[in-house]
């Protein structure tokens, strides 16, 4: 494609994704949808420079009133995704003489919300909790999250799969914490890999991975994944139940539901029973209650652990969101407890970044049910032989109670969890 076409056509997806009335990658997938002559280099270019404009939202639109034509236009002109000589074959000189001005500014001459380039709500949340390590995690946010890979433990070792995956062209290197992860190095295009094809690997960020490791739940067992959503956790459940026992994959969305199913096909999973609820006091969780081993309560949430792959998470989000969320999750962990049976083990989890969906929420449920104790991720994690377990559970914990995982520490999405056994 010509430079001209290709920034125009980056100019209007810019302006679709700025609309904020959908999810981003839902957007681009459409776009891709209606514009199907677009080769795969056109796609990368289009989707890394919508991404790079909502990283980067506040310096950019600081930048973009000294330049001329539609506001659009200059935001992906600076956020343009390819090398500079062919962007510059798209540009006008009134535009390249901007250019040259824009790149020759520093960082470090630019006021902090043009640094940060986060909500300011949000910076004094994350300031609070992370104070001179905060500009750690904004410099990690402003890059491409890592591919994360879990070999599906029921039919493969990792040492095998990543052989194989080499022999295929795919570069990988093991997980620290997951015994199960292998991080991908570069963007390989993975649906035609036969490891992939076959159900030996699933996408899954290795802190997602951690989630389900903590659960440990064991063969023969009755489990239930309570939000499971398109099933990555409970895939990686299932197959550390050795395809024993029941685990049912809850969650009140049959659309989501619906993408665990041909993931599952894959697997080679028996023991998962989908079942799409209604809300959280089902009836179909109350003939449950008392009776399972183990339950996983992935929370529905923010998703401010995702923003390197969800930059426009920051801007559609609110203080007010934040409390909302807080207070339905504090509803399902309630409803998920009651599935418990003594000695049972229930694990709570976001990938939020806010202690007000993740501490608070915690802390308000274990001094509210006296009849479930905490137990510290640490000691879980390192009965689970993690390496370097109390390395995970971040800044400012006492006595490794709580799982957090943060993007600039750790290299992985932000998670967090807690852990209870039921007395």
């Amino acid at each position: 494609m010509h430079p001209k076409a290709l920034l125009d056509a980056c100019s209007e997806l810019v302006k679709l994704a700025l609309q904020f009335d959908h999810p981003t990658d839902g957007i681009v997938s459409r776009y891709f949808r209606d514009h199907r002559q677009l080769g795969p280099r056109e796609r990368a270019t289009l989707a890394d420079t919508v991404y790079n404009v909502l990283r980067h939202k506040l310096r950019f639109e600081h930048f973009a009133p000294s330049g001329s034509g539609p506001k659009e236009r200059r935001l992906a002109i600076l956020g343009f995704a390819a090398p500079r000589d062919f962007l510059y074959a798209a540009l006008n000189d009134t535009e390249k003489a901007w250019l040259s001005q824009c790149d020759r500014i520093q960082p470090a001459d630019l006021l902090e919300r043009h640094r940060h380039n986060l909500p300011e709500w949000l910076v004094g949340e994350l300031k609070a909790q992370l104070d001179s390590d905060f500009w750690a995690l904004v410099s990690s946010l402003d890059t491409q999250a890592p591919l994360d890979l879990r070999v599906n433990a029921l039919t493969d070792k990792r040492a095998d799969v990543q052989a194989e995956l080499a022999e295929a062209g795919v570069k990988t290197r093991t997980t620290p914490w997951s015994p199960w992860g292998l991080r991908v190095e570069g963007k390989p295009s993975l649906a035609q890999v036969p490891a992939f094809a076959r159900g030996a690997v699933e996408v899954q960020d290795e802190g997602s991975q951690v989630l389900a490791l903590l659960l440990d739940a064991k063969r023969g067992e009755m489990v239930a994944d309570f939000c499971a959503g398109a099933g990555g956790k409970t895939l990686a459940i299932g197959a550390s139940m050795r395809n024993t026992g029941r685990l049912y994959a809850f969650d009140t969305s049959g659309h989501r539901l619906d993408a665990l199913k041909p993931r599952l096909a894959r697997s080679g999973l028996s023991n998962v029973h989908p079942a799409a609820i209604a809300h959280e006091r089902d009836d179909r969780i109350k003939r449950l209650s008392g009776k399972l081993d183990r339950v996983l309560v992935d929370a529905p949430c923010t998703g401010l652990g995702t923003l390197r792959r969800n930059p426009a998470l920051k801007w559609r989000l609110s203080p007010a969101a934040v409390a909302e969320a807080a207070a339905l999750q504090a509803q399902i962990l309630n409803s998920a407890a009651r599935l418990l049976k003594p000695g049972g083990r229930l694990v709570y989890a976001t990938c939020s970044l806010l202690p007000a969906e993740n501490e608070a929420v915690a802390d308000a449920f274990s001094a509210a049910h006296r009849e479930f104790q905490p137990l510290p991720v640490a000691e879980v994690l390192t009965q689970l032989k993690v390496a370097g377990a109390t390395g995970l559970c971040g800044a400012g914990e006492t006595g490794g109670t709580y799982l957090r995982l943060w993007p600039h520490r750790h290299q992985t999405d932000g998670f967090f969890a807690a852990v209870w056994q039921k007395k």
